[in-house]
């Protein structure tokens, strides 16, 4: 199984960098990079990322685990269940043939397949957002305003939507460093989270309600001139 899935792995992996290169490549043409040196910075960025991930890995496994409950890891975990059942021969058929024909019944009532998916296996907290956003640009497209100023209303919520993606995998990282520097019987996460408590709950949500209406400022509530 693991000889499984490290081939699979490198696949994968080989086929998003080509097809990341080639976005980089074509988006380079249209404004007028220099190749060489756009190829130079695909060459430092594939070897960076390459020394770095293995150990941000190991640091969140120490720090909380995969498939805890700071950590679902879910699509890992879906992976695991897929490659345990295929190599050990209990793969719940049924199940996945379900799947399928669920899948054919939605693509052809012209919905697309893969949001559906991933919204079934994802947690919910990690869903909510995805369904805020797609609400927030639903009420955009139904607006009745000019075209070009609902495609820069969109393209900025994209872009600012992006930086939180961004900005939450480095804040991950930084939290899996509190989570595993010893303070006596604790760790440094420990001392400075605010814990399940009432805050934590509730802090939780304001958090998220300020996060949605920053979207909107920067999307919905943006100032377009005609």
């Amino acid at each position: 199984m693991i000889g499984a899935l490290s081939v699979g792995a490198v696949i994968c992996i080989v086929a998003a960098i080509a097809g990341d290169t080639s976005q980089d490549l074509k988006t380079g043409f249209l404004v007028g990079a220099t190749p060489r040196k756009q190829q130079y910075g695909e060459l430092i960025g594939v070897i960076a990322s390459g020394l770095v991930i293995g150990f941000i890995l190991m640091l969140l496994n120490n720090a909380w685990g995969f498939g805890s409950n700071e950590l679902p890891a879910p699509q890992a975990t879906l992976m695991r269940l897929v490659v345990e059942g295929v190599m050990q021969g209990n793969l719940p058929w049924a199940l996945v043939f379900t799947g399928i024909g669920i899948g054919v019944v939605i693509e052809l009532m012209g919905i697309p397949v893969l949001p559906v998916a991933v919204g079934l296996y994802l947690p919910i907290h990690l869903s909510t957002p995805i369904m805020v956003g797609g609400l927030l640009r639903g009420i955009l497209e139904k607006r009745k305003e000019a075209e070009a100023v609902i495609k820069e209303k969109i393209e900025s919520g994209v872009l600012y939507s992006s930086g939180l993606i961004a900005g939450e995998g480095l804040l991950g990282i930084l939290l899996a460093i509190f989570a595993v520097i010893p303070i006596e019987d604790k760790t440094l996460g420990d001392v400075i989270a605010f814990g399940d408590g009432v805050l934590g709950k509730y802090g939780a949500l304001i958090m998220f309600i300020l996060l949605v209406l920053t979207l909107m400022k920067y999307s919905i509530w943006k100032k377009v001139e005609d």
